[in-house]
């Protein structure tokens, strides 16, 4: 069979990751599928867990730390009367109960964790600890502690329940682990809990719904196609205010020069983008030259400097 041509198409693909394989493990059967070398993901995705993994191809990667910051849509189940190792079902049994939790009782400590809670991390997770990732010292068996950190849960639903588990949705803020949220409702019911099931419905604007399916580009090779399911790179970006540049301007930008808006129609053209000058701290922008995203840029004031630009 034909070498793949190499490709440089710059975008965002919306994946829905199947179970059974880890974030880097999609990532790399999309590089070989798409002979591209460019290539990363927005929110890391377990193993047992399926849904969305939003992956930048080319130019898109600079703004994969922007996209961690976006909120994260989940439905999970908990099954009851255990809690593993990994605070899912691919971990060890390290604590068992006999009590099942009632709906009333579940429906009873949810606003405990709803809002800015406080959640100690899994100790297997990828954080660091003097250097080392928390999941190489816990398979190594070593004893270390994780701190309890602040975490968003915006939205926490009881979707329907049984006898031995439940099923909820949660829209959460980054760093929120659905895993640890499992883990401590089982302890807030007087019992045990653990993950079983994971999906990740949203990440920022990328849907389920609209999701591909890694098999279509393990099959599809056509690049004509694969343009067609790739969005643009500012389909991250829908929420930032945009800038438009003139030539000069955009030569400036584009060579990571600081733009001043002096003059009055310049600064009507924040105004009008939605941006006060006059309002203190920076605000993040998305300049644009003849309707092609630019840069990303930070405004303060009347002074605009770009952070991110983009060589397309």
């Amino acid at each position: 069979m034909p070498r793949k041509p190499k490709n440089n198409i710059s975008g965002w693909i919306n994946l829905n990751k199947p179970v059974g394989i880890s974030s880097n493990d999609a990532l790399m059967i999309l590089k070989r599928a798409l002979n591209y070398p460019k290539i990363g993901h927005a929110g890391t995705l377990d193993p047992l867990a399926d849904g969305v993994l939003p992956v930048a191809l080319g130019e898109a990667t600079k703004l994969v730390p922007y996209m961690m910051e976006d909120d994260k849509t989940y439905h999970f189940t908990v099954t009851w009367g255990e809690e593993r190792s990994t605070d899912d079902r691919e971990g060890e049994v390290v604590a068992t109960s006999t009590h099942r939790p009632t709906r009333d009782e579940i429906l009873s400590v949810l606003p405990r964790f709803t809002g800015e809670i406080d959640q100690v991390p899994p100790a297997y997770s990828a954080l660091k600890i003097d250097g080392e990732r928390a999941y190489d010292l816990a398979r190594a068996g070593a004893e270390f502690e994780l701190k309890s950190r602040k975490v968003n849960v915006y939205e926490l639903e009881l979707l329907d329940c049984s006898a031995d588990s439940a099923r909820f949705r949660a829209v959460c803020g980054k760093g929120t682990y659905v895993r640890s949220l499992a883990r401590d409702l089982g302890r807030a019911l007087g019992g045990c809990g653990y993950i079983s099931a994971l999906m990740r419905q949203s990440v920022g604007p990328f849907q389920l719904d609209d999701a591909i399916l890694l098999d279509f580009f393990q099959k599809s090779v056509d690049i004509t196609e694969l343009e067609r399911n790739v969005l643009p790179i500012e389909a991250v970006l829908d929420d930032i205010p945009v800038v438009s540049l003139k030539d000069q301007e955009a030569t400036r930008a584009k060579c990571g020069n600081k733009l001043s808006f002096i003059s009055r129609p310049d600064v009507e053209r924040l105004v009008a983008a939605g941006l006060d000058p006059r309002v203190r701290g920076r605000n993040l922008v998305l300049l644009t030259h003849q309707g092609a995203a630019l840069a990303v840029a930070e405004v303060e004031g009347i002074e605009i400097q770009p952070v991110r630009v983009f060589n397309l």
